[in-house]
This record gives C-alpha cells, sequence and structure tokens, in this order.
C-alpha cells in the first residue's frame, strides 16, 4: 500500500516507533524500572497514531478499510498487553508495503525501461557547431547529428550518405535496416556505429517513439476498476474478522482470544493482490510489444466475446500492390488514368492512396498538383486535376456522383479503386493487398480462449471481403462499410464485450465505441492510436491473440490471488478463536500470508503462457505518411 512521499514518510514514522517499542521491550526484558510500561504505551499509541492517519487518509481516497484491521489490531494487542504482537503489527505494515513497492517496480521494469530510454536531448547543428538542446525544442527542417548508438530523438530524413539503424524496440524486428539519403527515419531507433545527419520531419509531441513513452506513462498511472473491487472486500472481511473475534472472546472470557484473531485479519492480502497482477499483467503485455493504456483493458480483454477486425492494414498487410489498370473505351489512356488517380490520392490518408502514388511513381509517372482535395470518410477522395474533377474510391463512392458506374469483375482477394473525371467513369485500379500469414492462426486462437463470434468490418466491395473472410476463417461478414455503418455496427453487436481491431484515421470512431479498441502498430495510425485502449506497437496481428490470453491469464492470477491471502487469513482466525495460536505467532503468521500473495501475483509477469507471448511472424510496419 505504498502512496510514493507520503507512504514513504508513513513507514519511516513507523520505523521510528517501533525501533522505540523494541528497546522498550528489551529493557523490560532485563528488568531496567518503572520507566518501561509507560516507555511500551507511549511507542505502541504513537504507532496506532501514525497507522491511523494513513488510514484516515485512506478512507479521504475512496479506499475504505485499507488500514482498518491493522489499526485495531494494535488498538486490541496494547489493550491486553500483549506489546510485542503489537510492534510485529506494525512491521508488517511496514514490511507490506516495502514488498508491495518492490513488486510494482518488478512488475513495471519493461514499461520504465522503455521510458529510461527515451531521447531527453538532441544535437543540433549551428553552422559549424553542434548544440545539445532538449528534443522538445527540435523544429521541423532542423538537422540533427546522431551519434553512434544514440537513439533517433525525432522522426527525420537521412541527409548523410547511408546508415544501419536498428529498430527492433519499433517493429519487434532483431535484423537492423539499412538505409540511403532521403529515406525516413523514426525516433526510436538506434544508430549504427557511424554518427548520422538527420533533417528533423516532426517535432517530438508528434514523433513515433515520444508517442509511444506517452502510451506507457498513462499506462503506469492507471488503476483498474478490479483493484477498487478489492478495495470493497476489505470492509466486509472487517466486519467478518470483528465479529469473529468477538465471538471468541465472549465463549473464551478472555479479550487475548480477540486480539489473537485480529492480528491474523489485516486486508493487506486482497489489496495487494490485484495491483500487483494487474501491474504485472501491463509488464508483460509491454514485453510483447502491445502498449496497454489503462490496468483496466486487461480486465475488459479477459471477458471479451466478440472480436471485431477491419479487413485493410489489420487481416491484411494494409501495403496492395497494383496488378493492373482498367480503362473504358472512350476514356483517358492507362497511363493518364494512373496520374490523375495519383494525383488525387496524394491527399487521402487511406492505405490504398500509398499503393496508388508508389505504382505511379514507379512507372515514372508524376502526379499532378490538385486542389480542393476532400476525403469522403475514407471511402474515396475527390479533388480537382489540371480542371478536371477526378474522384477515386469504392464502387458505393464511385455510384454517388455516377450512378451507371459497373462493378469490375476481379478475382477474390483484389481491391478496386474507381476512377471518375468530371463525373462519368474512366476506369479502374486493381490491387491486390496480400493476407497477413498469421491471420487465420490468429482468429483460431482467438476462438479457443472463449471468443464466440469474429466478425470482418471493410469498406471494399463484398466479392473481396468475402474472399479474405473466407481464407482467415471469419464467418461474419459486413462489407462497403463507411466509418459510421462500422459504428453502428460495433454498437449493435449483442455478444458482449466487444473488441475492436483497426488502423488508420478512418477506423478511429469504431475503436472508440468498442469495450476494447487496439489499434494495429504505431506508425501512420495516430488517430487510432489516441482513441484505442491498446496499441500493437508491431505489425503482427498475433498479438491481439496474445493481449487476450495475457487479460485473461491476469484476471484469472489476480483473482486466485485475492482468495489464496484471503482464505489463508481466515482459516488462521478460525484457528486463532481456540486459543492455540499467540498474538504474537499470529502477527508472524500473518507476514507470511503477505508474502504468499505478493508471490502468488507475481506470477502475471510472465504468466503460464510467458514463453508464447512473442510468438507468431512479424511483418515490417507500414511507413508513416
Amino acid at each position: 500500500m505504498a502512496r510514493s512521499s507520503q507512504g514513504t514518510l508513513v513507514r519511516t514514522r513507523l520505523v521510528v516507533v517501533s525501533v522505540a517499542g523494541v528497546a522498550a521491550l528489551v529493557l523490560s526484558w532485563s528488568g531496567a524500572g518503572e520507566v518501561v510500561p509507560l516507555l511500551l504505551t507511549v511507542t505502541a499509541l504513537a504507532a496506532a497514531l501514525v497507522a491511523t492517519v494513513s488510514m484516515v487518509r485512506e478512507i479521504a481516497h475512496g479506499r475504505f478499510g485499507v488500514d482498518l484491521l491493522a489499526v485495531t489490531a494494535i488498538a486490541a494487542t496494547v489493550a491486553v498487553g500483549e506489546w510485542l504482537a503489537a510492534f510485529v503489527v506494525v512491521l508488517m505494515l511496514i514490511g507490506g508495503e516495502a514488498l508491495e513497492a518492490h513488486a510494482q517496480r518488478r512488475a513495471t521494469s519493461q514499461l520504465s525501461r522503455l521510458l529510461s530510454d527515451a531521447p531527453k536531448t538532441a544535437h543540433r547543428t549551428a553552422g559549424e557547431a553542434v548544440v545539445d538542446v532538449p528534443v522538445a525544442e527540435v523544429a521541423v527542417g532542423d538537422v540533427l547529428v546522431v551519434r553512434p548508438y544514440e537513439v533517433v530523438p525525432v522522426d527525420g530524413v537521412l541527409v548523410s550518405g547511408t546508415a544501419t539503424f536498428d529498430e527492433s524496440r519499433l517493429t519487434g524486428e532483431s535484423v537492423p535496416v539499412g538505409v540511403s539519403a532521403g529515406a525516413t527515419v523514426p525516433s526510436g531507433a538506434v544508430n549504427g556505429a557511424a554518427a548520422v545527419l538527420l533533417r528533423a520531419s516532426r517535432p517530438a509531441a508528434g514523433s513515433e517513439y515520444q508517442q509511444i513513452v506517452a502510451l506507457v506513462s498513462g499506462a503506469m498511472s492507471s488503476r483498474s476498476p478490479m483493484v477498487r473491487l478489492a478495495d470493497r472486500y476489505a470492509p466486509w472481511f472487517t466486519a467478518f474478522a470483528v465479529v469473529l473475534g468477538g465471538v471468541a472472546w465472549w465463549f473464551a472470557g478472555d479479550p487475548r482470544r480477540f486480539a489473537e484473531v485480529l492480528v491474523l485479519a489485516t486486508p493487506c492480502p486482497m489489496l495487494i493482490a490485484a495491483p500487483v497482477a494487474f501491474l504485472g499483467g501491463i509488464g508483460r503485455a509491454a514485453r510483447a510489444d502491445v502498449v496497454v493504456k489503462d490496468a483496466s483493458v486487461l480486465e475488459r480483454l479477459a471477458a471479451v466475446r466478440t472480436v471485431v477486425f477491419d479487413k485493410t492494414g489489420t487481416l491484411t498487410r494494409g501495403r496492395p500492390a497494383l496488378e493492373r489498370v482498367v480503362t473504358v473505351s472512350d476514356g483517358p489512356d492507362r497511363r493518364r488514368v494512373l496520374q490523375l488517380a495519383a494525383s488525387a490520392e496524394q491527399y487521402s490518408s487511406h492505405t490504398l492512396a500509398d499503393s496508388i502514388v508508389a505504382a505511379a511513381r514507379a512507372e515514372g509517372i508524376v502526379p499532378s498538383g490538385a486542389r480542393n482535395a476532400v476525403e469522403s470518410e475514407s471511402d474515396g477522395v475527390a479533388a480537382e486535376v489540371g480542371g478536371h474533377e477526378v474522384a477515386v474510391g469504392t464502387l458505393a463512392f464511385a455510384r454517388r456522383r455516377a450512378p451507371d458506374a459497373e462493378p469490375l469483375d476481379v478475382p477474390g482477394g483484389r481491391v478496386v479503386s474507381y476512377v471518375l473525371v468530371d463525373g462519368r467513369p474512366a476506369g479502374a485500379l486493381v490491387l491486390r493487398d496480400p493476407i497477413r500469414p498469421e491471420a487465420r492462426a490468429t482468429v483460431a486462437e482467438l476462438r479457443q480462449l472463449g471468443v464466440i463470434d469474429v466478425v470482418m468490418l471493410t469498406g471494399d466491395a463484398l466479392a473481396t471481403a468475402d474472399a479474405v473472410a473466407a481464407d482467415v476463417g471469419v464467418a461474419v461478414l459486413r462489407a462497403e462499410c463507411r466509418p459510421g455503418d462500422k459504428v453502428s455496427s460495433v454498437r449493435s453487436l449483442t455478444t458482449r464485450p466487444v473488441l475492436m481491431i483497426g488502423d488508420g484515421v478512418n477506423d478511429a470512431p469504431v475503436l472508440a465505441v468498442a469495450d476494447v479498441g487496439v489499434a494495429m502498430g504505431a506508425r501512420g495510425a495516430s488517430a487510432a492510436s489516441d482513441t484505442a485502449d491498446a496499441v500493437v506497437l508491431v505489425e503482427s496481428v498475433e498479438r491481439v491473440a496474445v493481449a487476450v490470453r495475457i487479460g485473461r491469464e491476469t484476471v484469472r492470477i489476480a483473482r486466485q490471488s485475492i482468495w489464496i491471502g484471503m482464505g489463508a487469513s481466515v482459516g488462521l482466525m478460525l484457528v486463532a478463536s481456540t486459543g492455540v495460536v499467540p498474538a504474537v505467532v499470529g502477527a508472524l503468521l500473518q507476514e507470511v500470508v503477505d508474502v504468499v500473495t505478493i508471490v502468488a501475483s507475481l506470477r502475471a509477469t510472465s504468466g503460464r503462457f510467458g514463453a508464447r507471448d512473442r510468438g507468431g511472424p512479424v511483418s515490417r510496419p507500414v511507413p508513416a505518411r
């Protein structure tokens, strides 16, 4: 129950009075005079006072019952002259807080390492000089020196020659990446053996690694509803202990029996178990490249019964390649269709846009400048290109502008972007987005974990979506969805809680309305990351099943640990009510129960599935737009 600096102050005061009490006991055993009883009383009452102040603060923060039993036990042992037992209870409080603090440090070590590795300064060039400045002061366009083996402080473009970067903390891939001048380098990557020059393309606040650090900071400061549920056990447990102690006192006619029961009834096990388990689960998820923003997300992940996938960039790689360009008989030729489409798509945030622009440039086609570009809820973009109104998007998008647009018959697994010029069909682009190799196994594992329904939502045409759904084993499919349709679809699902997985700006609304929203990949998906409850930092959908598994395991361990601690305490209290457990021995046994509870909760740090958490293939992330 450590509470940072305030908890440290309370522990210090308790240590002081406990040492004084032990000294008084030593004096009493040596027969050192009549002042000893007074000293014992003063020190014991001082310990009770310090614990009482702590208890009042806990109640003020809505954590009623946290120290109530400990204060009652101290008062009871003092009242019957069990001085040593009183001081053992005090030391038990100190030891319990210290053990919990250690458990928190261990459970959050992975997240703490990520935070500590975040670069604090950058080496900015100023003429011939190099000046160290805080990362927050780096502006777009600044040229930075990144020294050997340093972490890249902000997203940027490589200026000097070629270089090698380790991007494992961002992608999960251990093989260093070689890049050439002009290539984008993400913050968080570790430079190789030679110093390089980098031109900042984003400020620190908008850079990839700093956004991940912000997610981690939020995750470390969260408190789970299950922890508050554990807090609510304390009053009932207190009432049970007081009644049991009172009954034992009444039957035995000895007030010592009341004290002997209460020293075994401190609520530490139930209050320590859940926080330690959930912090361990957050750390375990971080090691599996999943940042959980809030500890309560683990509890919701454990209860998930329906999983909904977006298609593009989630079940598929999100990097479709252009297969062919289809033209109409009286329209522009193939190169012109591709050039017009790329000119409009360069202003789009959809995952297909990058592929279309890249395909055009690969053929030596330079996109023209466009004006008045407007993206229509991610299913298409319209812009003015060279005096013509150009629209590129789905069939539904095209038919809103040209009702006579005909669907193109393509094999399954292909995506078609229809191109309209001045409100008339001009052609179509056929692209293929390969399915992630781990997608089918992920769907199967989710079902093994107890997920009842698996659904796929997509804005693509039904034929394309149906082929992907069949390949990955998804039974329920809703195609040609606009973002608003996805939101209403998730809200209409009756088997809850619902987990939604998506990426990109267009998925932000549906991630926000799902019971649990998971964003795929930290790159190019800042809006999705902002609204999601968890973010998968590598391009592997298999991590979603890992997150569900960690959530289930964490909650199971938390509940087991709570009941282990409570069960052990109740059993010992029943034994103590018969008078066979002296108060001092009972206080020492309760400390053993606390240790057992913390050790049981720490299983969530690794868990039975720990060796599998990082399993499965990882593909390279989609480059930031």
